[in-house]
């Protein structure tokens, strides 16, 4: 492995390591705030220590926003589209997490089945008219042994209402990986990710004032877990990505942040106390071979294109 792949994974395993603790942080908040007000303070804030970022980073001293009126109305639109598509995706995992009964190591269950976007990307390219490498057919197949001992394996009563939200989850988080790949040449990375946690804080907060009641004190009791959320998970969990993927391969980098979902289920053992059965750690096991399977094809590129170049 280059040195560079060896910096760059290190980082990416911290950042893993920084999202799948997010989880045990979002367990913990859905028991003192509702979905829309829990993200909506976390996102704004996301965006307030990211828009700091960007002005302490800007050597240039470019404007946030384009130049052009043309340029600010496609930049807006883009902000708009991929920050309701996230607004979706964060929101049903939130809510997901309310509807687990205690003891259900639910930050397992949230961290694989969140991490099946990884398999659900290329079956979403494949409805759009592209065509899937074979392994991605083997990859589905495993990834539906996993979450059958993992959820179901119990029969009926071994699936929760979250798990549901979860897999939902996935396919909104899947959705918005294609948005933010086709778009972000556009925009830059910084700056569109700073308009779409503006975006999904506005709306969550909209939802929020429309169907939820919380108190300041409520508020105050979620603070830790929106503090961790808003600074270390969105703010330098985003940071750390971007340093990452500029120094590790595709492939390498995919591997590493794939990583969320174990350490997900680590933080829940270690932190919250939540073990999982036997059962349980083979389906999750057999997810995340599913999440590697569905990487093959782009390792096998990447190997490629270093062997030519």
């Amino acid at each position: 492995m280059k040195s560079g792949n060896i910096k760059g994974s290190l980082i990416l395993i911290l950042t893993a390591l920084i999202w799948g603790v997010a989880f045990v942080a979002q367990s913990d908040g859905a028991q003192h705030l509702p979905p829309f007000l829990f993200n909506s303070l976390r996102s704004l804030l996301a965006a307030a220590v990211l828009s700091l970022f960007y002005k302490i980073t800007n050597r240039k001293k470019e404007s946030f926003f384009p130049k052009t009126k043309k340029e600010r109305v496609l930049f807006l639109k883009i902000a708009l589209l991929c920050g309701t598509v996230f607004t979706v995706a964060t929101n049903l995992q939130q809510t997901g997490f309310r509807f687990y009964p205690e003891g259900a190591a639910s930050e397992a269950r949230a961290g694989f089945l969140t991490a099946l976007y990884v398999v659900i990307v290329p079956i979403l390219s494949l409805l759009l008219g592209k065509r899937p490498h074979p392994v991605l057919f083997v990859s589905v197949a495993v990834t539906v042994g996993g979450i059958y001992l993992l959820c179901l394996s119990g029969g009926i009563r071994g699936i929760y209402a979250g798990d549901l939200l979860m897999l939902l989850c996935a396919v909104g988080f899947s959705a918005h990986i294609m948005v933010i790949d086709r778009y972000v040449s556009v925009t830059g990375g910084i700056r569109l990710s700073v308009m779409q946690f503006f975006v999904a804080g506005i709306l969550s907060l909209l939802l929020s004032l429309l169907f939820e009641t919380a108190s300041f004190s409520d508020i105050l009791a979620a603070a830790p877990q929106i503090l961790y959320l808003g600074i270390v998970s969105s703010a330098v969990g985003y940071t750390l990505q971007i340093v990452g993927q500029k120094y590790a391969e595709p492939a390498i980098a995919s591997l590493c942040m794939s990583l969320e979902s174990v350490f997900a289920a680590l933080a829940g053992w270690l932190i919250a106390g939540n073990a999982l059965t036997p059962r349980e750690v083979l389906g999750c096991m057999l997810v995340f071979a599913a999440i590697l399977l569905a990487q093959l094809p782009e390792i096998r590129q990447s190997r490629k294109e270093s062997e030519i170049a």
